[in-house]
């Protein structure tokens, strides 16, 4: 060993000494060239909002998805993505992320929590069979991880091959994390020699899981601001050793809330990047948009981050790139940049298809039973602006449950209301045979029933607050059906009553359109200080859409899911027939006159 490192030693020197004459010998001085530092580069994938999409399939028309863009879903098509990015890095650094809201949104996700729950059978989850085959290095917890209670989430989080990330979701008599609040991953970026990389990810939640999913958080959760909590761990994470530091934050980046300020910014994801500084990366989802790149500059240290959301359901793939060089120990990043990855490029991943095959196959025949005969076809297209049977058939049973679980109580004698919003702009009844899929794919939502009191005025304000969905067009100025509403307002923060009659003026400002309000079948204005029941899903009444008057204690909450109160009435009657619950009652107006 002496010997050698001696020999290697004296070649070193002959070579510098050799250098060093070099140009008295040539006569001419040579221009030095600057050494250029070596580099080294990784890759980091990204997706989020997959929504319990596996198959590039809709449940609710049983075909393969389609959308006017030709779109496509699912993790086995992300799967391919992914597996083509590594095999073409060949080994080099390359981690995979997601940024949350996994096991809910599809027929799939609902079977395998409601009909056949992982809880009980023992089963493993869709989503965990499918995320394990593509290895992924963590996940984010998103608000709609929460909607089945903690017990589901816990068993699918077990199930995972991979960390679970929410440093913002706090046990609520602790004040500590309940979930891990990051991970730092040792990777090898590739080559002969090459140093490892210690890549810091931490994971935010979305602080409105207090609100959405309040019954099965409440007193054991409660959820911090996301951007203090990336200023308390980032540092943290950088102290013990991250090199590169990359958020996995469930939450939009516009700055703003669906919900009041009573609870944390819903949508922090720039705030974040500006305000806390040593973040290299976020990779964001929440708010269902396509984000291919976006720098944030940070206030205090100048630093642009880069900040990435992949879309939907899988129908993108964020891809960032980083190029690093290393000195004196430190890691520095000289390059980066994001794109996302169309997945109606490539066919989907066999092995992740044969993973959840039996699932999928269950799922597709459980949601083809038929349910009741539908005597005309029933169609959602025009229920944003036109009183519709299909909204009806909803508002009908929401109110027929509340009335019967009221009587003889309490507010047995007060009228009741029901809310419903039309989720779908696609859902048809088809005349002849409805199917579990039908109903389903009409009330998309896991939403169960509730009940409240509201006086006549607070239904007033409540009506008028949901009129904004509409935009102002004066008398005589032409309507187009597609462009009538408000595009920042979602069809779902939209609100429909049943039990009382009223008009929407859209040629009035927003807050004085609500020109007629009166009882059912009646020319009688509601009085203000009249009471009502009204019946509404979990989400409107807990704060959803931050809509007026409507969080108070609840008169009626039997915990029963809308969709299979749908289900349930639909077969039990077995006949689906508008003239047994359609009561035109709203219409839009314009000086007194119909739109339609």
């Amino acid at each position: 060993m002496t010997s050698s490192s001696g020999a290697s030693r004296r070649q070193v020197l002959a070579v510098a000494a050799a250098a060093a004459t070099a140009p008295l010998l040539a006569g001419a001085p040579a221009e030095a060239k600057p050494k250029q530092p070596k580099t080294w580069d990784l890759t980091i994938l990204g997706t989020s909002d997959t929504h319990g999409n596996v198959y590039n399939w809709d449940y609710y028309k049983d075909a393969e998805f389609d959308d006017s863009k030709h779109n496509d879903v699912g993790v086995a098509k992300l799967a391919t993505l992914v597996n083509q990015i590594r095999a073409e890095r060949k080994g080099r650094a390359t981690l995979v992320l997601d940024a949350g809201d996994t096991i809910q949104g599809t027929p799939l996700a609902t079977y395998y929590a409601k009909q056949e729950p992982i809880t009980s059978t023992g089963e493993t989850h869709p989503m965990a069979r499918a995320m394990n085959i593509l290895k992924y290095d963590a996940v984010t917890l998103g608000n709609h991880e929460f909607n089945y209670g903690l017990p589901l989430l816990a068993t699918w989080i077990e199930q995972l091959g991979f960390p679970a990330l929410a440093a913002n979701a706090l046990n609520a008599k602790t004040g500590k994390p309940a979930f891990l609040p990051y991970v730092i991953k040792e990777v090898k970026l590739g080559g002969h020699g090459a140093p490892k990389l210690r890549v810091g990810i931490l994971g935010l939640t979305n602080p409105g899981v207090a609100i959405w999913d309040k019954g099965n958080v409440e007193g054991r959760l409660v959820f911090a601001d996301m951007v203090a909590t990336a200023a308390k761990w980032v540092p943290e994470m950088r102290r013990r050793g991250a090199d590169l530091v990359v958020i996995s934050a469930h939450g939009g980046d516009s700055g703003t809330s669906s919900y009041g300020p009573e609870l944390p910014n819903e949508n922090p994801t720039a705030l974040i990047a500006e305000q806390v500084p040593g973040i290299d990366a976020i990779l964001f989802g929440h708010a269902h948009n396509e984000v291919p790149e976006k720098f944030v500059t940070n206030l205090t240290t100048g630093e642009r981050v880069l900040t990435s959301e992949p879309s939907k359901w899988g129908q993108r793939l964020t891809r960032m790139d980083f190029t690093l060089t290393r000195e004196k120990g430190r890691w520095t990043v000289t390059a980066k940049s994001a794109t996302t990855l169309n997945t109606n490029t490539v066919v989907e991943d066999p092995a992740v298809l044969a993973a959840v095959r039996g699932q999928h196959t269950k799922t597709v025949e459980y949601v083809n039973r038929v349910v009741a005969q539908s005597s005309v076809e029933l169609s959602a297209a025009e229920s944003r602006y036109k009183d519709t049977p299909i909204l009806d058939f909803i508002n009908h049973v929401q109110t027929e449950v509340v009335t019967e679980a009221l009587a003889g109580g309490e507010y047995a004698g007060l009228p009741v209301l029901s809310i419903a919003a039309p989720f779908s702009r696609t859902a048809v009844f088809p005349q002849g045979d409805v199917r579990i899929r039908d109903v389903a794919g009409l009330y998309v939502y896991d939403n169960t029933l509730e009940a409240v009191v509201l006086t006549g005025a607070e239904v007033k304000a409540y009506l008028e607050y949901s009129a904004k969905y509409f935009v102002t067009l004066p008398a005589g100025a032409p309507v187009n059906p597609e462009t009538i509403s408000d595009p920042a307002v979602p069809d779902y923060n939209y609100d429909v009553f049943s039990g009382v009659d009223y008009d929407i003026d859209i040629a009035k400002p927003v807050g004085r359109r609500i020109t007629r309000l009166v009882l059912a079948g009646t020319d009688t204005p509601v009085a203000a200080d009249a009471r009502f029941v009204v019946a509404v899903n979990n989400y409107r009444r807990s704060g959803g859409g931050n809509f007026p008057g409507i969080v108070k204690p609840q008169v009626y909450n039997a915990q029963q899911e809308i969709r299979q109160l749908l289900i349930d009435w639909a077969q039990a009657k077995g006949v689906i027939d508008p003239a047994d619950f359609f009561v035109p009652n709203w219409k839009l107006v314009r000086e007194g006159v119909p739109v339609f």
